[in-house]
């Protein structure tokens, strides 16, 4: 995700400069029109807002370790890793202390949005800091201002909660169908007229009847995530069995897979214990 927004942002002229725990990247960031720096912290002394796209929660507090102390008072620091509001509490206090601005804005999309600035942006923060920096994040896609300080994040966490949530029970569905002898393409237009309609069954659920599990992001990234969305419930007492009941059947997947990229995933063991594959009939 990070080489895309990178991308978009020298394409509208802003001055960028990255770094990546991968050095192999160094070449792709230059060709783009960007400058390279060798760490994290040299990043961040030289920028006026410093935006950071990391796999996860403990990747984002590692990194953060090393480049807030190196960040000037009054820079800005724009999040868009998808992390919980616990972090936010944590780092917003080391921000706080260090005199930066801190505007959390996890991401909805893939690499493809990232590059044509389609993405959804879930921001978490007041209302005068999102003002200033509006501009460079339409830049990036679609601004959703959902409120204060950790509550991007939260946000993120019930849409992954709720996309996971429907793979796992279109999946269990469709292999109904399959095995009832039913088209699976018939059952998908027919669901897109009915009140089951979803996004899933619309733009994914094609996707996986073509044998495409979506492997750009990690099985156990998956599962970081739904674990946080029930700790977040758990922590506002609120009931959520069927969401622990989704992270649970991510977990079986990630025993039986291991940490493999599949967003998928789940539905391939269920799949398997099926004996049944969700796949288009061919002519």
């Amino acid at each position: 995700m990070g080489l895309p927004v990178c991308g978009r942002l020298v394409e509208h002229g802003h001055e960028v400069a990255a770094a990546d725990a991968d050095p192999a990247r160094e070449p792709r960031v230059r060709d783009l029109g960007a400058a390279w720096h060798d760490s994290n912290r040299g990043v961040a002394r030289a920028a006026d807002v410093l935006l950071t796209i990391l796999p996860g929660t403990p990747e984002l507090v590692a990194a953060m370790a090393e480049a807030l102390p190196a960040m000037e008072p009054g820079s800005v620091w724009i999040d868009l890793t998808s992390s919980t509001p616990a972090t936010r509490e944590e780092l917003g206090a080391s921000a706080a202390a260090a005199g930066v601005e801190y505007l959390e804005a996890p991401m909805g999309g893939g690499p493809p949005e990232a590059a044509t600035g389609d993405l959804q942006l879930f921001v978490g923060a007041t209302e005068p800091a999102l003002a200033a920096q509006r501009p460079l994040l339409e830049t990036l896609g679609r601004v959703e201002h959902m409120g204060g300080p950790g509550q991007g994040y939260a946000a993120k966490l019930l849409v992954n909660l709720l996309w996971f949530g429907q793979a796992v029970a279109v999946g269990e569905a469709l292999l109904v169908a399959r095995r009832a002898g039913m088209d699976l393409d018939t059952v998908r237009a027919a669901l897109l007229r009915s009140p089951a309609a979803s996004r899933f069954i619309e733009r994914d659920l094609d996707k996986l009847l073509d044998g495409d599990y979506l492997t750009t992001f990690g099985l156990d990234r998956c599962c970081e995530e739904l674990d946080a969305a029930v700790a977040l419930a758990g922590r506002l007492s609120v009931p959520a069995e069927v969401s622990s009941c989704v992270a649970e059947q991510y977990a079986e997947a990630l025993r039986r897979f291991g940490p493999v990229d599949g967003e998928l995933l789940a539905v391939a063991l269920k799949e398997e214990t099926a004996g049944t594959v969700l796949r288009r009939r061919r002519l």
